[in-house]
């Protein structure tokens, strides 16, 4: 009989791994705009972290349970104000940054809840999807699925963007990772040559 191999998670998801190797094991992590609760789950058994999810779609939550995630309904645009400051080593923003309406808020509450913060998203300023916008229509691309008629994205920025947006809150770059369509590092040109990006942060003592 043939036996049939499972890809690892880390090779599914190659993000999850660029996130898991920042985190100390034994952490305690926030997971802000969780999902399913994969991400959570993926660092709890590569990095035996104890952690807690934000989330605020019904159906995502069931999916946490199912999942054994410990999961908070909660809007984050509301804010953070149920976690006391440094409540956690991490908080994580994993490729929801480009989904919030107060996008410097965010930022700042991260930087209060937790020691560091993590953040993912797509870069806008990816050559793929400039392309598209010098043929005169907005990107759609594998980490930008939606249509500009029906997308949750209000906020997209580039690597720059960002961090000038971290320089404004006082916010100071530790890490800086990024990745192409294969999800291959990047470090030639990143903003033009990179489709996700990740940072790690702390606040200015």
């Amino acid at each position: 009989m043939t036996e049939t191999i499972v890809p690892s998670t880390a090779a599914l998801r190659p993000d999850f791994a660029a996130i898991a190797e920042w985190i100390k094991p034994g952490s305690k992590i926030l997971d802000l705009g969780c999902g399913d609760g994969s991400l959570l789950r993926y660092l709890r058994d590569t990095r035996n972290v104890f952690g807690y999810g934000v989330e605020i779609d019904d159906s995502n939550l069931l999916s946490c349970f199912r999942n054994g995630i410990n999961v908070i309904q909660n809007d984050l645009e509301a804010g953070l104000s149920s976690f006391a400051s440094g409540s956690f080593d991490y908080v994580i923003l994993s490729q929801t940054l480009q989904a919030m309406r107060h996008t410097e808020g965010i930022i700042e509450e991260m930087l209060r809840v937790g020691k560091e913060g993590i953040v993912s998203f797509p870069n806008f300023g990816y050559w793929k999807n400039r392309m598209q916008v010098i043929a005169g229509h907005m990107p759609v691309s594998e980490t930008l699925p939606y249509r500009w008629y029906d997308t949750p994205n209000i906020h997209l920025c580039t690597l720059g963007d960002f961090e000038a947006l971290c320089q404004q809150c006082d916010a100071r770059i530790l890490e800086r990772k990024v990745m192409n369509n294969d999800y291959r590092p990047v470090n030639f040109l990143p903003n033009l040559r990179g489709m996700l990006a990740f940072y790690r942060f702390e606040r200015f003592a």
